[in-house]
C-alpha cells in the first residue's frame, strides 16, 4: 500500500495555496517553474501527500490555477463546487480534507468530513463561533475521524523557548500573562478590504485573528480558561472613521497613500489579484469595489480582554488594527519569576531593538537574556515545522512541547474570541466551558 495520503483541499485561498497545495505538489523552486513555486526544497511534501480534488465556490479561480499547472506540464486537479462536497467525499473518498476557505464555511466542511469518517486538517480559527465549535467537538466524538487545527503561532523559535522555560518550572506556576498586540496600519487596513470586515463571515477579528493569540497564551499557561470579559469598538475604519476623506476620494485617503508604493490596496474597480497572480472573480468581482469606510463594516478594530483560569491565573490582552508598528509585548509572571518577550517591526519592516530576546528573571536570582534566532520559512519558520508535523508525523520536540493543537484547544481559542464579542455586547463575563458544552476544569 502507498504511504502517500490523498487530500481534498476546501478553498483555493492564498493560504491554501502557499501552505498546502504548492508544497504537496512539490512546487517549491521558484526558479524552475517561472515563479509559481513557494518556499524551499525542505517544504516539499510530495513524498507524503497528493491533492486529489479542490472544492471551491469560484470555478473561474480554480480553472485559472489549473491552467497554470498545465503550463508547467502538471495534471489539472479535479474541481468540485461546494454543493458537490458530499459527492466528492463519497466518490473520490480522500483520506483527509484540508480546509482553507473563509472562516464561516469551515463548520460545513469539517462536519461533512466527520460524517464520512474522513480526517480533517483545518486552518485556524477552527470555526467562527462558539456554537459551531461545540458542534464540531460533538461530531468528532461520534466519528472515527479526527480534526487537527493549524495553530502555527506555537511554532516560532521564541515561542517554543518560552514554553520550554515554563515547562521546566523556571518561573514556577504561571500566575498571570499580559499580551499587548499591535497590527500596523498597512496590515490592519487589509482586513477591512476583505471578507473579514463582516462578522457573519469572520466572527470578528476577535475570532479570525485573536484566536491565534489566545491559543498561544492558553498553551503557555497550560490550561483552558473559564471566563472572559472585555470591551471593544470600531475606532479607525467604517463610516465614522476620523480618517475618512471628504467625498470619499481615494487620492486623499491616508491609508491608501501610506500603502500606495507597496501595492497592497486592490485596484480602483475592485478586482483582486492574489498570490501568484491568481484572481478572485467570484469573491471579489470588479463590479463591487471595497472601501475602508463602507457602512457594511460591523466588527471592532480595537479591543481588550481579561480571562480567568483555574487556580487563580489570569490573562490580559489588548490589540489594535491601525498601529504605528507590528508585533507584541508579552509578560508572563510566575510564582518564582517572570519571562518577557518583545517581537516587532516598524511599518517599513525594520526590526525593533531587542526583538526576539527572551528575558528571564528569577524572583530571588539573576536575570538573563536569551537570544533566539528565527528560522527560515513562513511565519518566522513556523509553517515548515508545522507542515512536517501534520504530514510526516510529529517530531520529538513537538511531542515534548505539545506543539500540535487538539480540537478541544482550538475550540477554546474560538470560544474566547466569540465570548469576547458577546461580552462586548452584554457588558458581562462569558462562561467559556458552558459555551462549548464542556465541564469546568476543577
Amino acid at each position: 500500500m502507498s504511504s502517500i495520503r490523498r487530500y481534498a483541499v476546501c478553498g483555493l485561498s492564498a493560504r491554501g495555496l502557499a501552505s498546502f497545495v504548492l508544497p504537496i505538489l512539490g512546487l517549491t523552486d521558484r526558479t524552475a517553474d517561472g515563479g509559481f513555486g513557494y518556499g524551499s526544497d525542505e517544504d516539499d511534501l510530495s513524498e507524503y501527500a497528493e491533492v486529489v480534488a479542490i472544492v471551491d465556490t469560484d470555478a473561474d479561480r480554480v480553472a485559472e490555477f489549473n491552467q497554470a499547472l498545465e503550463r508547467l506540464g502538471r495534471t489539472p486537479i479535479p474541481f468540485f463546487a461546494q454543493k458537490q462536497y458530499d459527492e466528492l467525499l463519497a466518490t473520490v473518498a480522500p483520506d483527509a480534507v484540508i480546509v482553507t476557505s473563509p472562516d464561516h464555511t469551515h463548520a460545513e466542511y469539517i462536519l461533512g468530513a466527520l460524517r464520512h469518517d474522513v480526517d480533517v486538517i483545518t486552518e485556524k480559527p477552527m470555526v467562527s463561533t462558539g456554537a459551531a465549535a461545540r458542534e464540531v467537538l460533538a461530531a468528532e466524538r461520534e466519528s472515527d475521524a479526527t480534526v487537527q487545527v493549524t495553530h502555527n503561532f506555537r511554532y516560532p523559535a521564541a515561542h517554543r523557548e518560552v514554553k520550554r522555560l515554563i515547562q521546566a518550572g523556571t518561573i514556577g506556576r504561571v500566575t498571570r500573562v499580559v499580551m499587548d498586540y499591535h497590527v500596523d496600519l498597512r496590515h490592519g487596513a487589509s482586513y477591512f478590504l476583505r471578507w473579514n470586515r463582516q462578522r457573519e463571515f469572520s466572527g470578528g477579528l476577535q475570532v479570525h485573528k485573536s484566536s491565534h493569540h489566545f491559543d498561544l497564551l492558553n498553551w503557555w499557561i497550560g490550561s483552558a480558561p473559564e471566563e472572559i470579559f472585555g470591551y471593544g469598538a470600531l475606532n479607525y475604519y467604517g463610516p465614522s472613521s476620523p480618517h475618512r476623506p471628504d467625498g470619499g476620494l481615494r487620492s486623499k485617503d491616508p491609508y491608501f497613500l501610506a500603502q500606495e508604493a507597496a501595492g497592497v490596496f486592490p485596484v480602483e474597480d475592485g478586482a483582486r489579484e492574489g498570490l501568484f497572480g491568481l484572481h478572485y472573480p467570484g469573491q471579489y468581482p470588479a463590479s463591487r469595489p471595497l472601501y475602508l469606510y463602507d457602512a457594511e463594516i460591523d466588527i471592532e478594530d480595537t479591543y481588550s480582554a481579561i480571562a480567568g483560569y483555574p487556580g487563580g491565573t489570569s490573562m490580559t490582552y489588548s490589540v489594535d488594527f491601525s498601529s504605528t508598528w507590528e508585533g507584541y509585548r508579552v509578560s508572563i509572571g510566575g510564582t518564582h519569576g517572570s519571562i518577557e518577550l518583545l517581537h516587532g517591526r516598524t511599518v517599513d519592516g525594520a526590526a525593533l531593538p531587542t526583538s526576539d530576546q527572551v528575558t528571564v528573571s528569577e524572583l530571588f536570582g539573576p536575570t538573563r537574556v536569551l537570544e533566539v534566532v528565527a528560522e527560515a520559512g513562513g511565519h518566522g519558520g513556523a509553517d515548515p515545522l508545522m507542515r512536517r508535523d501534520l504530514f510526516a508525523g510529529p517530531s520529538p520536540e513537538s511531542l515534548e512541547l505539545g506543539l500540535m493543537a487538539t480540537s478541544t484547544e482550538a475550540a477554546y481559542a474560538v470560544a474566547m474570541g466569540d465570548g469576547l464579542v458577546q461580552s462586548i455586547a452584554s457588558h458581562r463575563p462569558v462562561d467559556l466551558p458552558a459555551l462549548l458544552g464542556l465541564a469546568r476544569v476543577l
